[in-house]
């Protein structure tokens, strides 16, 4: 018995060696799953887990008013040992991918493109420059600090566009390395972090040089990473701060639509001589819900529960990812990737507060 479990083990890991594989079921069960219970019997494990660890994260998020998905990725961390059992392996890697990649595409249930013209031309523009050159930075300042240009595009993307979800989205189409998923950890923990500095530092530096409130929404809405550190600087500020900022950074996670496809057909040309990914699926449905949402085809319970069931899918993805990655593992990274995304958000905050001074 003893022995079938490690061979077992063994084997998925081997299998999930690289996230390509098919979304959390070993090949031996693919091969005879035939219902949904079969499924189910291979992923529950893992789901439970990561779940739990979810609700932990949830939980303390609530009662210390410190990211939720922060709280997730080390929850997940802690219980690394969990990935290094052949029966949770299953239910883990299906987290980190169907699980997540449903959560990414079910942010676009929160854009209308009434929202996004409201904001009128200048907004926009500024959005479309400051998500352009912070990922073009990453890749520069990656390849100036010795790092791969994969950390370069997720560190980008994800301060420019929003946060953790964006890297998230990014990374589902990016070669899958050995470091890789260290990286995108390394990613999720750093933009958060950062984030949760912004959306302190931020609302002072608004109140010190005396932006209107909707300069300050703009700028709030335009270089803060993620959504929750977003409605949190602006409400804190005024209704009508908050709302503006609220506005423009959905506006920046609009930007995912742009951004992941043409990482993966840059992806697709660079991988000459091999089988060409798909473009993933989830990029589809967000599209879709975009489309439905700004048709009036969603009323606002149904808005309400997908944006819920996005940010619950988001924060088991995150535990899930946390779970196949050790501290060690992450430690080895060193400073130069944190050095990278500090300049990253400096520049895109810089730049935001230029725009808003001068041109608003």
């Amino acid at each position: 018995m003893i022995r079938d479990i490690a061979t077992d083990a063994a084997a998925a890991h081997e299998m999930y060696a690289s996230l390509d594989g098919m979304e959390g079921l070993p090949p031996e069960t693919r091969a005879r799953s035939r219902t949904l219970a079969d499924v189910g019997r291979a992923v529950y494990p893992g789901l439970i887990a990561a779940g739990a660890l979810g609700l932990a994260a949830d939980w303390l998020s609530g009662h210390y008013g410190a990211p939720v998905m922060l709280f997730s990725l080390l929850l997940g961390m802690a219980f690394h040992f969990l990935h290094q059992d052949g029966r949770c392996v299953a239910g883990i890697e299906f987290a980190s991918k169907a699980i997540l990649r449903t959560g990414v595409a079910l942010l676009g249930a929160r854009i209308t493109v009434e929202q996004i013209l409201g904001l009128g031309v200048t907004p926009i523009a500024m959005v479309v420059v400051g998500v352009t050159t912070t990922i073009l930075m990453g890749v520069v300042l990656a390849r100036a600090l010795g790092l791969n240009r994969s950390f370069g595009l997720l560190s980008g993307g994800s301060v420019g566009i929003c946060g953790a979800s964006a890297a998230l989205a990014i990374a589902s189409v990016l070669p899958k390395t050995r470091e890789s998923e260290r990286d995108l950890i390394l990613t999720v923990v750093v933009v958060t972090t950062l984030s949760t500095i912004t959306m302190v530092l931020y609302p002072m530096l608004v109140a010190a040089i005396g932006l209107s409130h909707q300069q300050a929404g703009i700028f709030l809405g335009g270089s803060i990473h993620d959504v929750a550190q977003v409605v949190g600087a602006g409400y804190m500020i005024s209704p009508q701060t908050g709302d503006i900022a609220t506005y423009v950074k959905l506006l920046r996670v609009a930007m995912l639509l742009l951004v992941v496809p043409a990482v993966a057909l840059a992806v697709a040309r660079g991988q000459r001589g091999q089988a060409k990914a798909p473009l993933p699926w989830f990029l589809f449905g967000f599209a879709a819900l975009v489309a439905i949402n700004s048709l009036g085809f969603l009323a606002k319970p149904m808005v309400t529960l997908a944006s819920d069931v996005s940010r619950w899918c988001l924060v088991i993805a995150i535990a899930a990812l946390g779970m196949k990655t050790s501290f060690q593992f992450l430690a080895a990274a060193g400073w130069r990737p944190v050095l990278a995304m500090v300049l990253e958000t400096l520049w895109l905050g810089a730049l935001v507060l230029a725009c808003v001074t001068w041109l608003t």
